[in-house]
């Protein structure tokens, strides 16, 4: 389980494929030493598996359908991913809870610059808009964020300057797809009323 809360920006070092998914090597500023081979960490908001570690740098492994139904299949080399290691009990939650099972993919339909920050208009798939309510929480690519307002798929955030300098999200642009993560409130709430 996470917060939404980025700790840290790693980079893609390595791509190599495997008999099915792919080995993905991380840089990191964590201190790999505290990190448990078999921990979880989020990586743009999927909840991924250390199976190496060195300093510096972690390996995870990527199964087909983590590729098939998030933005991991699409990383190479270089590019730059948000990260949270799970959260401790006693940890602060400064975001909201957060699974790190993405729950599709999202499109960003447009981005504008407000004063000082920045506002996102993201498009969300049909089966995925009735859970994205205005002052409601969602996470894109791993980042913890309200909603401002709903229009049928649109809704829209805001992007303060903090989060905008320490996170991947000032690498977005209209059109890029990122990883969309429900509120799991929101998910069992919707559950329950189509039980009635």
């Amino acid at each position: 389980m996470f917060t939404g809360i980025v700790t840290d920006v790693g980079e893609i070092l390595a791509v190599d494929p495997l008999e099915v998914g792919r080995r993905l090597t991380i840089s990191t500023s964590y201190d790999t030493v505290d990190i448990a081979l078999g921990a979880s960490i989020a990586c743009n908001g999927a909840c991924l598996t250390v199976v190496e570690k060195d300093e510096g740098q972690f390996a995870v492994d990527v199964s087909g359908e983590t590729l098939d139904k998030t933005t991991v299949g699409e990383w190479t080399a270089g590019r730059r991913i948000n990260l949270e290691r799970a959260l401790r009990a006693a940890d602060e939650l400064g975001g909201h809870l957060v699974l790190g099972h993405v729950d599709g993919l999202a499109r960003v339909a447009s981005l504008t610059r407000e004063g000082e920050n920045h506002r996102i208009e993201i498009e969300v798939p049909d089966e995925l808009k009735k859970y994205v309510a205005s002052k409601g929480s969602v996470t894109l690519d791993g980042v913890s964020l309200t909603v401002n307002e709903v229009r049928d798929r649109l809704f829209g955030v805001n992007i303060i300057p903090h989060t905008w300098e320490n996170t991947s999200l000032a690498g977005l642009e209209a059109g890029a797809m990122v990883n969309l993560e429900i509120d799991v409130i929101a998910r069992y709430v919707a559950r329950l009323l189509e039980q009635d």
